[in-house]
C-alpha cells in the first residue's frame, strides 16, 4: 500500500500534468478559431469553382485539356493523405490513416502517396508503402502559396502518365465534436470511357446531371488551361484546411478531457492520501496508547 508522501509526490505530479493539459488546450481553442474562419471562408468559393468546373467539364472535349482524361501509361493510383504533425489529439490520426488504409486495400493496383503531416508519413514509412513526396511543418492557417507545391506535385504525377488516378484523403470538419474522414476523388475530372473497369467515382459524376449554359470568351480550351491547374490546387487547399481545422478541434477536446479526468483523478487521491495519514496517525495514537499503558504495568509492577 501506497505511503501518504508517495501518494501526496503522486497528487503533485497529476496536477502539473493537468495545468499543461489545460494550457494545450486553450492553445488548441485560440487555433481552431482561426483555422474554422479559414475554412468557412473558403468553403463557399470552393463549391462555386467545382460547380464551374462541373459544368465546363460536362460540355467540354476531354482532348481539350490533359487534367481531363486518362492518359495512357502507368495505371497507379495517388493518394494525397492529410493527417497532423503532432499527436494529442485523440483518434484524429488514427482515424484518418485507417480510412485510407482501408481503401487502398480495396484497390487491386499499386498506390503511392502524398503525405502532408509527419503522423502520415512516418506510419507509412513504417509499413513501407511508397512516399513519393512529404509536406509538413505547414503554418496554423496555410496560405494557397504553402499549398501549391502539394498541388503541383500530385499534377505533374498526373500528366507523366505514371498516376492514373488521385484521391483526396482528409477529415472533414464537421463541427467541434464530429469529424468525419473523408476520400475524395481528384483526378482525372472527365467521366470514365465506355468499357473502362476503373473504380474510381469520377468527379464529374459525383455532380447532378444539370448543365448551366455558359459563354466563354476567348474559347472553353483557354479557359481550362487557366482554370483546370488553379481547381486542383483550390481543391487541395481546401482539404488541407480541413483537415488543420480537425487536427486542432480533436486535440482541444482531447486536452479538456485530460484536464478534467486529472482533476478527478486528484480527487480519488486527495481521498486516498486522507485516508492514508488517518491510518498512520491511527497508527501513531495505538502506539502512544500501547507504550503508556505498557509503561502502566510495569510501574505497578515494580511497586508491587
Amino acid at each position: 500500500m501506497a505511503t501518504a508522501r508517495e501518494i501526496k509526490r503522486r497528487i503533485q505530479s497529476v496536477r502539473n500534468m493537468g495545468q499543461v493539459t489545460n494550457a494545450l488546450q486553450a492553445v488548441s481553442a485560440s487555433k481552431v478559431r482561426k483555422a474554422q474562419e479559414a475554412v468557412f471562408g473558403t468553403r463557399a468559393y470552393a463549391r462555386a469553382a467545382w460547380a464551374v468546373i462541373v459544368n465546363l467539364g460536362g460540355t467540354a472535349d476531354p482532348s481539350l485539356h490533359p487534367l481531363l482524361r486518362r492518359e495512357g501509361g502507368g495505371d497507379d493510383v495517388l493518394i494525397i493523405l492529410v493527417t497532423g504533425d503532432r499527436g494529442l489529439c485523440g483518434a484524429y490520426n488514427h482515424n484518418i490513416l485507417h480510412t485510407t488504409l482501408e481503401f487502398a486495400a480495396g484497390i487491386d493496383r499499386p498506390v503511392r502517396y502524398i503525405t502532408v503531416g509527419q503522423k502520415g508519413r512516418d506510419t507509412l514509412w513504417r509499413m513501407g508503402k511508397r512516399v513519393v513526396a512529404e509536406f509538413h511543418d505547414l503554418p496554423v492557417v496555410p496560405s494557397v502559396d504553402d499549398v501549391s507545391p502539394i498541388a503541383v506535385a500530385a499534377t505533374d504525377e498526373f500528366l507523366s502518365g505514371e498516376v492514373a488516378e488521385i484521391y483526396l484523403a482528409y477529415t472533414d470538419f464537421v463541427s467541434m465534436l464530429t469529424q468525419d474522414p473523408a476520400i475524395q476523388p481528384l483526378l482525372p475530372l472527365c467521366k470514365p470511357q465506355v468499357g473502362d473497369e476503373s473504380p474510381m467515382t469520377c468527379v464529374l459524376e459525383l455532380q447532378p446531371a444539370k448543365v448551366t449554359e455558359y459563354i466563354y470568351e476567348p474559347d472553353a480550351a483557354t479557359i481550362l488551361d487557366e482554370i483546370l491547374p488553379r481547381f486542383i490546387e483550390l481543391q487541395v487547399f481546401e482539404a488541407v484546411l480541413e483537415g488543420h481545422t480537425s487536427e486542432h478541434a480533436a486535440r482541444m477536446i482531447a486536452m479538456r478531457n485530460a484536464t478534467e479526468n486529472a482533476g478527478e483523478l486528484v480527487q480519488d487521491l486527495t481521498l486516498d492520501y486522507n485516508k492514508a495519514r488517518q491510518r498512520s496517525i491511527t497508527r501513531e495514537i495505538l502506539d502512544i496508547a500501547g507504550g503508556a499503558e505498557a509503561l502502566e504495568q510495569r510501574r505497578v509492577v515494580s511497586s508491587g
